[in-house]
């Protein structure tokens, strides 16, 4: 068994344990074909890429970390995407849920509050041949409004509470996934999703621990 099968396994594996939370025994078999081929090593410091396909977060720099594999797996088969969708990122860190998105929609906007961040992900998703990516620097919880509304939007990081921006450019039908909770305290995953009506059906899917999504305080450029 080569590193990505072992990674693949893995996911499977905890797809199972936490069967009675997601409500599923398997994830979507686009959304594990996907991670099965983004080369998850060109995502990490050259030190850390023996940590690539273990099953477990690792840091990328500026105090950001690429998420764990089952979670990566898990907030995408949430989204429920479809080859022609357009969705929107927010937190790009090293590109990777970005590169496995790219697989499995038409076009990925991403933003990115870290302008180093922003910068390498987008050279290296480029130098990596995804032509269906745009990364920007900028602060996410304002949303892209210019390609709203999105079919599906990823926040990576978790927030106090739920940008409006981020359910205002949701279409119609489409879902938003994000953690939502306190720095270094219990923090939920959450999935919401806008009904014909506008009102937003959620739910919580189970306890995570992402790095805070800052900038929520911010006002709106002008």
């Amino acid at each position: 068994m080569n590193d990505t099968d072992s990674m693949i396994k893995d996911i499977e594996n905890e797809t199972r344990l936490t069967r009675d939370f997601i409500g599923k025994d398997t994830l979507d078999a686009r959304v594990m074909a996907a991670m099965k081929q983004v080369p998850r090593h060109e995502f990490l410091p050259e030190d850390l890429r023996y940590r690539a396909y273990q099953n477990g977060p690792a840091p990328i720099g500026s105090g950001q970390t690429i998420s764990q594999p089952y979670i990566v797996a898990l907030m995408t088969d949430l989204l429920q995407t479809k080859p022609t969708d357009v969705v929107l990122e927010i937190g790009t860190g090293s590109g990777y849920q970005s590169a496995i998105l790219a697989q499995l929609v038409s076009q990925v906007y991403s933003i990115e509050i870290i302008e180093c961040l922003a910068l390498n992900a987008g050279k290296r998703l480029a130098g990596l041949g995804y032509r269906n990516i745009e990364v920007r620097y900028g602060n996410g919880c304002f949303g892209w409004p210019e390609h709203a509304p999105f079919d599906g939007i990823i926040v990576t990081a978790a927030a106090p509470h739920i940008p409006q921006a981020l359910i205002d450019q949701l279409r119609v039908g489409a879902r938003l996934v994000i953690p939502v909770g306190l720095p270094y305290c219990y923090q939920e995953l959450m999935l919401l999703e806008k009904q014909a009506d506008g009102q937003i059906d959620s739910s919580t899917i189970l306890g995570v621990s992402f790095v805070p999504l800052t900038g929520i305080h911010n006002k709106p450029q002008t």
